[in-house]
């Protein structure tokens, strides 16, 4: 076998991806096998870098076949780049979902309420988990005025 070629198990052991996991992927259209070492699929190691792309892809909320697309766009790909645009929006408006949350958990983490959830504090900060971050916006506009 070929030292720089990596057995599947090496793979998913890399990614934290199961074997099967990388056998789908490979169904998908989204790796392709280097060839085989008796029976087990082998691997360029540069597909560990594509499998993190995958596995980011993937904990952002895009579906398979978009990553799909992705991996094959090319710069006149103009629908593909509106797509993409729209997800980069998604992905900031969870962020900003996110980083609420993280604040209210910070607070209630030294809040000092008999009970947290009483808090005035943490219910606006839980409040706000769940608020827009363009409506965030335009109250703390709102609120300097």
């Amino acid at each position: 076998m070929d030292e720089a070629l990596l057995d599947i198990a090496e793979v998913a052991r890399h990614c934290g991806l199961t074997p099967s996991a990388l056998r789908f992927y490979e169904k998908k259209g989204l790796i392709a096998p280097a060839g085989r070492n008796g029976l087990r699929r082998t691997y360029h190691p540069d597909v560990l870098e594509r499998l993190g792309l995958i596995t980011c892809a993937r904990s952002a909320g895009f579906s398979v076949a978009e990553i799909g697309r992705f991996l094959v766009a090319r710069p006149s790909d103009a629908d593909l780049r509106v797509r993409m645009a729209a997800k980069a929006r998604d992905l900031d408006e969870q962020i900003g979902q996110l980083k609420r949350l993280r604040d209210s958990l910070r607070h209630a983490a030294v809040c000092d309420h008999e009970r947290i959830v009483d808090c005035p504090g943490f219910k606006q900060a839980v409040g706000s988990v769940s608020a827009p971050a363009s409506s965030l916006l335009s109250q703390e506009f709102h609120s300097d005025v």
